[in-house]
């Protein structure tokens, strides 16, 4: 860590008022996270399970970025792994600097974000250090966490739902300068308050999947669940699915929930979920790389009914996507939903219509959440009725590492990495109150 930093950091989390923070200089570089445009052709003609993180992710030493209106420099002391960061290290399904390029020509601001390099990371908390002009709402020195949704709101139809915003873009994936850096530069509109009980690591690690699980079953903008809904989970240990679980139980409705292997099924089981499916143990394949298997729907919905005493799923939170969309459309009651995002196993989806249309269900579909999402859903952890599902964390330095797992999914929960916190268990702004949360946090840490 440059001196510069290290001294701008001691004042930021010291107390000190916004003007004793301003006043400490900013270095000249940071280490960053990022990926490199003259790799694009790295793994050019290999299949996506041969691509490796490791070789395309690298730490390197690159500028400050300039701060501009509405603008915030923050220095992020923890962010967090999500699949967004996989597919940008593999680039797939595209290289993220078309996404940049295209924000360069925008305008002047945006010319920033096209480099030779993609700083990445679309998680954070950490602390305010600088405030471009138009910024009131927050100062240097207030300890944030970050969502993801990076909007200007000029259009309006973004005033609707931010989503909509013809410019929306995804920080850290569609943008530069994302939280996986010793500076990372955020809208103010992206910043929320970091929950005062939670460590910088936990913190960073609820965002992007928390606020996307909020939106697509929580907000009328997408599932709209309702208290009493049977909620198909997929991946029920993973960051997505963790976060589903909680909200659907928190919310009143019944998770059943789909897991990988015996191991993910006795760990949920301590957390009192027992409505689980071992998809791997009851060797299902709905999937077999060129065709759906109807006789594993049927099979998988029966499966469901045995453990909801009948009933079929009235939301299915689908994000595999090609693996399991079919099934997910079959098993979805009459007038059910599949609430869907990410498609991790694959974006060609095939399902049988007729089990959609003469069945009125929906199939809708979510990206990530905003502002007011984002922020409800942080408000849930505030108050210790969400809690992280952080299960490892690395330094920054092994974060291709993190990478790597993820691509192969041999890791439950979340992955956060440490960036300027010096080590794991700091940040803690409220004992008291993490004690009396302390049986919960430790609960669903138990997913690792």
């Amino acid at each position: 860590m440059p001196t510069e930093l290290h001294a701008l950091l001691e004042v930021a989390l010291g107390g000190a008022d916004a003007r004793e923070i301003v006043a400490q200089p900013l270095p000249q570089s940071m280490r960053a996270a990022v990926v490199r445009a003259t790799e694009v052709e790295r793994f050019a003609g290999l299949d996506s399970s041969a691509k490796d993180p490791r070789e395309s992710l690298h730490v390197d030493e690159v500028p400050i970025p300039p701060l501009g209106p509405n603008e915030c420099l923050i220095a992020p002391m923890a962010s967090a792994l999500n699949f967004n960061t996989v597919w940008t290290s593999i680039f797939e399904p595209v290289p993220t600097f078309g996404f940049l390029e295209r924000f360069g020509r925008e305008s002047e601001l945006g010319a920033r974000h096209d480099l030779p390099y993609h700083v990445v990371g679309s998680d954070a908390a950490g602390v305010v250090v600088r405030c471009g002009p138009g910024v009131t709402r927050w100062k240097p020195g207030d300890r944030v966490t970050v969502h993801c949704n990076y909007v200007d709101l000029e259009g309006p139809e973004g005033h609707d739902d931010s989503m909509i915003d013809a410019r929306q873009r995804i920080w850290g994936f569609e943008s530069n300068f994302g939280g996986m850096a010793e500076l990372s530069l955020v809208k103010a509109n992206q910043l929320m308050p970091m929950p005062t009980h939670l460590t910088w690591e936990e913190a960073a690690s609820l965002s992007l999947t928390l606020a996307t699980s909020y939106r697509m079953l929580v907000s009328r903008n997408a599932g709209d669940m309702k208290q009493g809904d049977v909620v198909l989970v997929w991946g029920a240990t993973g960051g997505l699915g963790g976060y589903a679980v909680q909200l659907v139980r928190n919310g009143g409705g019944l998770p059943v929930c789909v897991v990988s292997s015996p191991e993910k099924v006795a760990l949920l089981a301590r957390l009192g979920v027992t409505t689980v499916i071992d998809r791997s143990a009851e060797r299902y394949r709905f999937w077999d790389g060129a065709r759906q298997d109807a006789r594993e729907w049927r099979r998988f919905g029966g499966r469901i009914r045995a453990l909801t005493g009948g009933d079929d799923p009235d939301l299915v939170f689908e994000h595999p996507g090609r693996a399991t969309f079919g099934a997910s459309v079959f098993v979805a009651r009459r007038g059910g939903t599949i609430v869907t995002c990410a498609s991790t196993s694959g974006y060609d989806h095939t399902f049988d219509n007729r089990y959609l249309w003469m069945n009125l269900k929906r199939i809708v579909g979510s990206h990530f959440a905003n502002y007011k999402e984002a922020w409800d859903a942080n408000r849930l952890v505030n108050r210790g009725m969400i809690h992280p599902i952080l299960t490892r964390t690395y330094p920054l330095v092994e974060v291709a590492d993190a990478a790597h797992a993820m691509h192969h999914n041999v890791h439950t929960g979340k992955l956060g990495v440490l960036v300027n916190a010096a080590r794991e268990g700091l940040g803690v702004q409220d004992e008291a109150k993490r004690g009396r949360f302390s049986a919960e946090l430790a609960a669903w840490k138990q997913l690792t």
